[in-house]
C-alpha cells in the first residue's frame, strides 16, 4: 500500500527509452528548481519518474513522462513545473539494480514473470520508477518500479 503523493514535476513528450542524457537534464532542471525551495531536504527525499503512456501502444513521439520530486499540496509552481498527485493504493514494487540498458529487462520481468504469476492485475493510474539513492559512476542503479495492481 502507498500513500497519495504530491510531487512537483516536470514533463517530456517524445522517445525517452534507453536516453540516460535526456534522464539526466530532467533530473538536473528539476533540481535546480527544487533546491532554492527547500525540497531537496525533506526526509524520505526521493526522484519519481512517472509514466504516463505505454511504450508498446504509443507512437515514440507521443510518449509522456514526468520528473518528479515530492513536494507540499501549496507548493507554488511556475513555467515548466507543475503540481500533481500519484493516487494511492496498492502497487506491486519490484526493487532492482540495474545497469543503463537493462531497466527493460526489469520492467518486462515484473509485467511478464511476477505480474502473470501474482494473481494481480495492472489497475488504471501510471506506473512510476523511484529513486533513492543518487547513483554513483560505474555503479549499478537502485530503483524501485510501481504498478497500480487489483486482484483478479
Amino acid at each position: 500500500q502507498l500513500p497519495k503523493t504530491t510531487v512537483a514535476y516536470l514533463r517530456h513528450t517524445g522517445p525517452c527509452q534507453g536516453n540516460e542524457q535526456l534522464f539526466q537534464q530532467l533530473t538536473e532542471e528539476l533540481c535546480r528548481w527544487a533546491e532554492p525551495r527547500g525540497l531537496l531536504n525533506n526526509p524520505g527525499m526521493r526522484i519519481l519518474v512517472v509514466y504516463h503512456d505505454d511504450p508498446n501502444v504509443t507512437e515514440p513521439d507521443k510518449l509522456r513522462l514526468s520528473m518528479c520530486i515530492p513536494a507540499p499540496e501549496n507548493t507554488k509552481v511556475d513555467g515548466k513545473i507543475g503540481l500533481m498527485e500519484i493516487a494511492g493504493g496498492t502497487y506491486a514494487v519490484g526493487r532492482f539494480e540495474v545497469g543503463g540498458q537493462e531497466f527493460g529487462e526489469a520492467w518486462s520481468w515484473l509485467y511478464g514473470t511476477w505480474l502473470p504469476q501474482s494473481g494481480y492485475q495492472p489497475d488504471d493510474g501510471p506506473c512510476f520508477e523511484a529513486y533513492t539513492e543518487e547513483p554513483q559512476p560505474g555503479e549499478k542503479i537502485k530503483v524501485d518500479i510501481c504498478v497500480p495492481v487489483k486482484p483478479l
